[in-house]
């Protein structure tokens, strides 16, 4: 049984392989990255420079913010390049058939 904060974003087959794609699930940004199995979702906003990750690109080190280059972790949100320091939200994603579920009522992190 799903909670009310679980919202149907997208289909599976939306999502290309480590290429950010941008939802709202009510009024929380969310950037969603599939990366070969997993599906992670995180708040759509650097916590450096408050720009859309979405607009930037996913290397080794996590998503890349587009203005400055700021990095966070794919599963937990940390920064892992400067000058990125404080970590953004991270929130549960369910993966049912082809149909993607995001729960950004709370972050997990």
């Amino acid at each position: 049984m799903r909670t009310p904060n679980v919202t149907k974003v997208c289909s599976l087959s939306d999502l290309g392989d480590r290429k950010p794609f941008a939802v709202k699930v009510g009024d929380v940004p969310v950037v969603l990255v599939r990366d070969g199995d997993e599906v992670h979702a995180l708040r759509d906003e650097c916590s450096h420079a408050f720009q859309r990750l979405s607009e930037g690109e996913v290397t080794d080190k996590g998503i890349e913010c587009w203005m400055h280059g700021a990095c966070f972790d794919l599963r937990t949100g940390e920064p892992s390049v400067a000058p990125g320091t404080e970590p953004v939200d991270v929130y549960r994603v369910h993966v049912e058939g082809d149909d993607v579920f995001v729960d950004a009522g709370t972050a997990v992190n």
